[in-house]
């Protein structure tokens, strides 16, 4: 049995979960790595990362370099004397780095890999309506996710899952992984499997035009598309009604598929209903943000929201 002396790296409540399983099993967690602290909202405050205030609270060694080449920074990682690297949703890491310690470097990525390579897994999974997805564990080399398989864990997406809710199943299945793969580390018993170099499937990063709805699209697309970027950062599109246009972000749908006679992206409106015409059918929102509001169910809005007869989604 290997003694292992870890080096964790990573940034967001994902890797937060990761890293409490760890700690909580008495792994020897000889530091931690995070992204180096930054301003956010309004106010500009400075904002930790979620591991940081993890690392903090457990008072474990932290380190925040800004640049991973850095000699003074190679230097401090070198002190820690690791003998094993462990990266959860974290940066690409210089050749300099994973390549230190004895055992390796491995990331645990939240696909089943090949597929969904990428900065957004969760995301595009749903909002590519596969029916499953899983974690992979994964040797890191020169490239971004393609590193020698170690273990995979399978798990079902449900029909109306939001890719909130399954990023915390993947976190938790995430936790096993990394546990059995630093089970086999220690034990000297990995057997790797070389992924193919193609992918069919990619994780692309998330930006304003991608996460922008197409009425044009089936209902039960658009209703992915929504689920998948819930609630973060959420799907958008434009209401037009009259000469007013607002951007709307979405967060809950439900898509009823039928024939109808209206035009695609019509919106009908009563006082407890608000629904949206595709070509297949409706789609019913459950829960949006208007422009300068909070986050609402949809029957709030209506409250005191009316809608004309000629209002459209773009």
């Amino acid at each position: 049995m290997k003694d292992l002396r870890i080096v964790f790296m990573g940034t967001p409540d994902f890797a937060v979960g990761i890293l409490d399983a760890m700690y909580q099993n008495n792994y020897n967690i000889v530091a931690v790595i995070t992204a180096a602290d930054k301003p956010a909202g309004r106010g500009q405050k400075i904002k930790y990362s979620a591991v940081k205030e993890y690392a903090l609270e457990k008072n474990l060694p932290l380190l925040q370099p800004t640049n991973l080449k850095d000699d003074s920074f190679i230097e401090e990682l070198k002190s820690y004397n690791a003998n094993l690297q462990v990266v959860v949703a974290f940066r690409m890491l210089p050749e300099v780095v994973w390549k230190m310690p004895e055992l390796g470097t491995f990331n645990l990525h939240a696909s089943l890999l090949p597929d969904y390579r990428g900065a957004a897994p969760i995301n595009w999974a749903i909002i590519n309506g596969e029916t499953k997805t899983g974690v992979t564990t994964f040797f890191i080399d020169e490239k971004i996710d393609t590193g020698a398989i170690i273990l995979k864990d399978e798990i079902a997406i449900e029909p109306n899952e939001t890719a909130g809710e399954l990023h915390d199943r993947l976190m938790n299945l995430g936790a096993t992984t990394v546990l059995k793969t630093l089970s086999l580390i220690a034990k000297q018993e990995v057997k790797t499997i070389i992924q193919p170099a193609e992918e069919t499937k990619t994780a692309y990063k998330l930006n304003k035009e991608n996460c922008k709805i197409d009425f044009t699209k089936p209902g039960k697309e658009i209703h992915n598309h929504i689920r998948g970027l819930s609630p973060y950062p959420a799907a958008w599109c434009f209401f037009k009604d009259e000469d007013q246009e607002s951007t709307v972000k979405i967060y809950l749908s439900e898509f009823e598929p039928c024939v109808h006679n209206n035009e695609v992206g019509l919106i009908l409106s009563t006082k407890k209903e608000l629904k949206i015409a595709t070509i297949d059918g409706f789609l019913h929102i459950k829960r949006l943000q208007m422009p300068g509001k909070k986050q609402m169910n949809t029957n709030e809005l209506l409250n005191g929201t009316h809608f004309s007869a000629n209002a459209k989604a773009l």
